[in-house]
């Protein structure tokens, strides 16, 4: 059975995360970058070990996509985890930035699942 979480968003400067915390501590967060105010690149996807398997980065992925089309805001991925997930369901791509994929040397990220 797959749990819903109660996921957070916070938005400083041109920095921003969507998260789940558990005790006062982030388990699981996706963070991004503004590159304008029209356009976010998702950096970064990390889960605890604890919530593994149970669509975790998914979910933080869809409130992004969620977040993004409410404010109309393009995303782009940089985070190998959030740019597979655009290429695998076409249901995301209305937010992604047109040229949010076609950059070959992006930084890629990993999804890290810290003890936890």
């Amino acid at each position: 059975m797959k749990v819903e979480y109660s996921i957070s968003h916070s938005e400083h400067g041109s920095r921003g995360a969507f998260f789940i915390e558990a005790k006062g501590r982030r388990i699981a967060e996706l963070t991004y970058g503004r590159t304008s105010a029209a356009v976010a690149n998702i950096d970064h996807t990390e889960v605890a070990d604890s919530l593994r398997g149970q669509g975790v980065a998914r979910q933080l992925l869809d409130a992004a996509v969620r977040w993004a089309r409410e404010n109309h805001v393009q995303l782009s991925a940089t985070c190998s985890y959030a740019a597979a997930q655009f290429v695998k369901d076409p249901s995301l791509r209305d937010v992604l930035s047109p040229d949010a994929l076609a950059a070959p040397d992006a930084v890629a990220c990993e999804i890290r699942r810290p003890n936890g």
